[in-house]
């Protein structure tokens, strides 16, 4: 995919560009993104979503309300997915046996990022976690295991320095392992009560919007929201390339 690795920029152009722009993405909007790109939904087809919701709502007659929230356009980017999926399931035998040799070359760079990027990328995330703060709860610490990410991706990043054709997409799968791993420790080592809080926030600003999504995609957005919630606390960054 075209800009893979610029997913959640380009929805947050497409989706400030048709509101008009005057408001920043809230906590849900990127927790929202992230479950898109967790469930493989194609970035054309979140495009196209957000598109669709628009068109749709500029033929209002009236619109005493401006669109507030990317979850707005959830149902029609869902839409959006399922149609392209029909698409693809109509292609001609040629491009589906061309599928695999494309898919095989890992050593291309998606969307066309710079190594130097991501190696800044990789040593800056590395600082972040080895300065950061982190919690502490009887017989969980999250310290060392934050200590050892740093300096994994240290390692990473000195790897890829040597490396004429960068494997991205195995270092993607490392890098969402590596966040696996310190989002289960944050959540070992933070309060019930403070996690409790953080549901409900995420069920307020969920509210309006619960009808244009299914039980599956509302927990997973409780999920991302949380986890969100837990990096901003501590001051830790997104690890994955879709963050760079």
């Amino acid at each position: 995919m075209e800009n893979y690795f610029n997913y959640f920029t380009e929805i947050e152009e497409q989706f400030l560009k048709r509101r008009g722009g005057g408001l920043l993405l809230s906590t849900l909007d990127w927790a929202l993104i992230e479950t898109w790109k967790d469930a493989g939904v194609p970035l054309e087809a979140v495009l196209r979503g957000i598109d669709a919701a628009f068109d749709r709502y500029d033929e209002r007659p009236e619109k005493s309300r401006k669109v507030n929230s990317l979850a707005y356009c959830s149902q029609e980017v869902l839409t959006a997915s399922e149609d392209m999926k029909e698409d693809m399931k109509a292609e001609d035998s040629t491009a589906l046996e061309e599928a695999p040799s494309e898919q095989g070359d890992t050593s291309r760079e998606p969307g066309g990022i710079a190594n130097a990027d991501i190696i800044a990328f990789l040593r800056r995330n590395a600082e972040q976690l080895a300065e950061a703060n982190m919690p502490q709860a009887q017989g969980v610490s999250a310290g060392p295991l934050a200590h050892e990410a740093a300096s994994t991706l240290r390692e990473l990043a000195d790897d890829l320095e040597r490396r004429t054709k960068p494997r991205l997409e195995e270092l993607e799968r490392k890098l969402t392992v590596m966040e696996e791993k310190l989002f289960a420790v944050l959540l070992a080592a933070t309060s019930d009560d403070q996690v409790v809080a953080v549901r409900a926030q995420a069920d307020r600003e969920l509210a309006p919007y619960r009808r244009k999504m299914i039980a599956a995609q509302i927990e997973q957005l409780h999920k991302q929201y949380i986890h969100k919630k837990l990096l901003e606390k501590y001051g830790l960054p997104r690890l994955s390339l879709f963050y760079m």
